[in-house]
């Protein structure tokens, strides 16, 4: 069996999502008077912190947004997640005024998205039958729209979504339901997941009530997805093989890093794909495994197609 560890580097190669690094470039769309009064305070909130800090990072800075009064600190986790869920907005006339949507998962729209169609076609072709599931660190959309309801469910396979279906044809009478076999386990939370449960669309990720675990340096996990760190080890436990796309292993992500340690145990070669991957890391996290790298597809396809087909 084989799995495969989506960092932030899979949506940035597919869809140009930002990594943290990138993150506040402030490039998402003004819709509201309350829109532009959040992006003001949220520039002077950063401005202040850059003027201070000049030689920190954004994972500094959201550890010390956080730590905010409430009403900032939700300033920032709504940006986090709006910038996230900005690509995949789409807005429609209706009943004399302008709606806002987020795109549906299993709604046609999603593969006019440029690059959804490359995550596709790679999830599609390295999802076989000996996939004991996906892991990631990403509360984008990026997999659900690529793979569809047919292709994954995140651990309870039949589990109906809450919200409307997809568009055209959309009824609130007409449940969404996960009937894929891949089980998908989104560790650090999700824009279409609240404390409720989960959505059709990443709609949460606009109006900032999502269910996420902002990209600190120390992250500490809500009781409300434990669940999910518990299928991920379930997941790494069932793997001998682990294909990891765009994962930094960042030394400060301990949680994560000790997450891959102690249920990867089975795990006896991992392949790396990055533009710079690093091994010291991974050599140590997995002493008994044989360790590569290559670089993203396409260049690598014939690489990742090897070691596939080395079961």
């Amino acid at each position: 069996m084989y799995s495969l560890f989506l960092g932030a580097g899979f949506p940035k190669w597919a869809v140009n999502l930002p990594v943290v690094d990138e993150l506040f470039d402030f490039n998402i769309e003004i819709f509201n008077k309350t829109d532009d009064k959040r992006m003001r305070a949220l520039r002077s909130i950063k401005l202040n912190w850059d003027k201070k800090h000049p030689k920190e990072n954004n994972e500094q800075f959201i550890a010390y947004a956080v730590q905010l009064p409430e009403q900032q600190k939700q300033i920032v986790l709504w940006y986090i997640s709006r910038r996230l869920a900005e690509p995949f907005i789409w807005n429609e006339f209706h009943s004399f005024r302008w709606r806002r949507h987020v795109l549906m998962i299993d709604e046609n729209r999603r593969f006019q998205i440029e690059g959804l169609s490359k995550a596709r076609d790679f999830l599609y072709r390295y999802s076989g039958f000996s996939i004991s599931g996906i892991i990631t660190t990403n509360y984008d959309m990026v997999i659900e729209y690529a793979l569809g309801t047919t292709g994954f469910n995140y651990g309870i396979k039949d589990e109906i979504l809450q919200g409307r279906g997809p568009y055209p044809v959309s009824t609130w009478r007409n449940p969404v339901k996960l009937t894929g076999k891949i089980e998908l386990a989104k560790i650090h939370g999700s824009i279409s997941w609240d404390e409720h449960g989960h959505y059709t669309n990443g709609r949460r990720g606009i109006t900032g009530d999502a269910l996420i675990v902002a990209p600190t340096l120390e992250k500490h996990v809500p009781q409300s997805i434990r669940y999910v760190w518990q299928l991920a080890r379930e997941i790494l436990e069932q793997s001998t093989k682990l294909l990891v796309f765009g994962f930094a292993f960042n030394p400060y992500d301990q949680s994560v890093l000790d997450l891959l340690r102690s249920s990867g145990k089975n795990i006896k070669s991992v392949l790396i794909v990055d533009i710079e991957p690093k091994m010291d890391i991974p050599s140590i996290i997995w002493p008994q495994a044989y360790i590569s790298s290559c670089q993203p597809p396409p260049e690598s396809n014939s690489v990742i197609n090897d070691w596939m087909q080395s079961f």
